[in-house]
């Protein structure tokens, strides 16, 4: 029988299936064949026909799925260090913005970077990430706020994902920010990104799903209805950036168009969840930001909890409000600032976060019939993965059923 470089056996493991940690096979192992998860349970009872192949000793290490980030704004120029130090001196948004701060500072810092510089400091970002166990990554436009720039943005998302080991979507957030040639004019800025940006960078097969702000300091509900009315059209998925700063009816939209998730959601309301029940919209829980801006107001766990919507944790991964590249710190930020239990934390970086991706026929569970993305962590209980901060317990990461040692 033949023996490829993605087939094996990793015996002697804890596995943890779909990372919900009261969810567990003792003395297991998993057999792979084709880079797919052929059998998986416990080591005794692997039948005959896999004996063969390599294995794998994991040390009675624990597996778990590959680990997903479902929200990032991964790639972009600069940083915004310097303005970090200014809001702790005491300025203000408002001030910081007209220094030149905020995301047009980020714009043009993206804008300024051409394909390879901006490749070059988005594969750092990605590889920190990588490190911890992510095999799955979301990636968002919306520092171009232009076509070329946002198509740019783009690109660089889907060359991260051909050149590195891991699974990259691309969302376009052309609907994030107004830039600064079209300051007072948000309705022509909608259009631009309707009736030009969309179909231009769906017709190179650049675009996943589509993303708004829908905030006051984004854009309005009927303007983000209109991007969702385009996306429709084009058959793409929806997903919203909604009640962050404040309730302006984004999550009664983004359900009515049955969008995959609703991320951020401090002001998030109970006919909000409702709704979100009912749409089968998934909850994003982004701790770092509220970390990073200080926010006050938490998200409604206990809705959430009550009528049983799936929550995601991911980074956020962004310049100007969450500076993270932890998948790991989120887990233990979550529990932290959230109160979220272990078990919900680490399922919300696995089986909700695919969820949250539209993807949950590809990621976030090990079983048969699935790629085989896995992480090996050297750690005695797999609380300790939400318990630690800044360390990095993951000592290798299959993929494909390829393994890679963590250096």
């Amino acid at each position: 029988m033949h023996s490829g470089m993605n087939d094996g056996i990793w015996t002697n493991a804890r596995i943890s299936p779909a990372g919900n940690p009261e969810q567990m096979l003792e003395h297991a192992a998993i057999a792979v064949r084709d880079g797919v998860i052929a059998w998986i349970g416990s080591a005794a009872a692997l039948p005959s026909e896999f004996r063969n192949l390599p294995t794998h000793d994991v040390g009675n290490q624990w597996i778990t799925p590959g680990l997903i980030d479902c929200h990032t704004h991964l790639v972009y120029g600069g940083n915004r260090a310097d303005e970090f130090a200014l809001r702790l001196a005491g300025a203000s948004y408002e001030e910081i913005a007209r220094r030149g701060g905020g995301i047009v500072s980020t714009v043009n810092s993206t804008r300024a970077a051409d394909e390879d510089s901006l490749f070059a400091q988005s594969a750092q970002r990605l590889q920190a990430l990588m490190a911890e166990g992510v095999t799955t990554v979301e990636i968002k436009s919306g520092y171009g706020l232009d076509l070329a720039n946002e198509r740019k943005i783009l690109r660089v998302a889907r060359r991260l994902g051909e050149q590195f080991p891991v699974t990259i979507y691309t969302t376009f957030l052309g609907a994030h920010a107004l830039p600064p040639e079209y300051q007072g004019r948000a309705d022509d800025y909608i259009a631009l990104v309707c009736d030009t940006m969309l179909p231009a960078l769906h017709a190179e097969g650049l675009i996943d799903a589509v993303d708004v702000f829908c905030e006051n300091i984004g854009f309005s509900v009927a303007q983000s209805e209109r991007v969702y009315d385009s996306a429709a059209r084009l058959n793409l998925p929806v997903k919203m950036h909604a009640e962050q700063l404040s309730n302006i009816g984004g999550t009664q939209l983004a359900t009515r168009y049955r969008a995959m998730s609703v991320d951020h959601l401090e002001y998030l309301n109970e006919a909000d969840i409702v709704a979100m029940k009912e749409a089968g919209t998934v909850a994003v829980l982004l701790p770092g930001a509220f970390y990073f801006l200080r926010e006050k107001q938490l998200p409604p766990l206990d809705l959430l909890r009550r009528y049983q919507i799936p929550i995601a944790i991911a980074t956020d991964s962004n310049p100007g409000t969450s500076p993270t590249t932890s998948l790991l710190l989120m887990l233990n930020m979550s529990c932290t600032l959230f109160r979220m239990t272990v078990a919900e934390a680490l399922q919300g970086v696995t089986t909700h976060a695919a969820r949250a991706l539209g993807k949950s026929d590809r990621h976030g569970l090990l079983a048969p019939g699935r790629r085989a993305d896995f992480a090996i962590w050297a750690i005695e209980s797999l609380a300790e993965l939400a318990y630690r901060c800044g360390d990095n317990p993951c000592s290798s990461i299959v993929r494909a059923g390829i393994q890679e040692s963590r250096t």
